[in-house]
């Protein structure tokens, strides 16, 4: 057994929101690096409200979240903006580029509060777009793109600076099965490289292509199906 610290470990993590709310009840979660999983569960379970704390966009209400070693109930906003720039990146269904930009600008904004000078921000979203396998689309636009080519420019925007933790929220929801399928074969050659990888989706059919499923329901987790396979390497 692997005694190195995992990359994300939640405990007795719950997140209230007015009314009263309770999205998260005592959520416990470790995730190794290198691991590929999917969180499932109906509308309304918290797996938005899970993704949001994963990525540092919202804070639990009681319990902890550490992730790279980072506990992020100690950290300020402003380290908290940092932490998000250099570990953690997101791809989303609406796919959330500029529509006048071509793809590498689309890339290359994903890098801006990176810290890094705009030359090497350009070497890392073009060396991310062949990644993706997009490297003779990188001056279209959106909109001369397919569905699965936009969703492809959202990861690499996603991995351009190579960060420890992707997730991505319904990635395949918003594309034809075609461009689904291939989408997520394109996040199992990213896990397959060391990328470790949280896909939130609804589509049993997708998280069945993943070796681990944690499933929530009502805030809890109700299933959590460890991985069966060797995770695809930490970085």
């Amino acid at each position: 057994m692997s005694t190195t610290p995992p990359l994300v470990r939640m405990r007795g993590v719950t997140k209230e929101y007015p009314g009263p709310v309770s999205a998260l009840r005592g959520v416990d979660v470790d995730v190794d690096r290198g691991e590929l999983l999917a969180v499932t569960g109906p509308s309304g379970s918290g797996k938005s409200t899970l993704l949001h704390i994963l990525g540092t966009l919202d804070r639990p209400t009681s319990g902890s979240v550490t992730i790279a070693g980072h506990d992020i109930a100690t950290l300020p906003d402003r380290s908290l903006s940092a932490l998000r720039a250099r570990h953690i990146g997101f791809v989303f269904q609406a796919f959330h580029l500029v529509p006048g930009a071509g793809a590498l600008d689309n890339v290359c904004e994903g890098l801006r509060y990176s810290g890094l000078p705009h030359r090497r921000r350009r070497a890392l979203a073009e060396a991310a777009l062949r990644r993706v396998g997009l490297g003779d689309r990188m001056d279209h636009r959106p909109h001369e793109l397919s569905g699965g080519q936009k969703q492809r420019v959202a990861v690499a925007r996603a991995v351009a600076a190579n960060p420890d933790l992707l997730l991505a929220d319904e990635p395949t929801g918003a594309l034809d099965t075609a461009s689904g399928n291939a989408v997520l074969d394109l996040l199992l050659e990213l896990n397959a490289g060391g990328t470790t990888i949280a896909v939130i989706t609804h589509d049993r059919e997708v998280a069945d292509r993943l070796p681990r499923r944690l499933h929530i329901r009502d805030g809890r987790v109700v299933e959590d199906v460890p991985c069966t396979t060797t995770p695809a390497g930490a970085r």
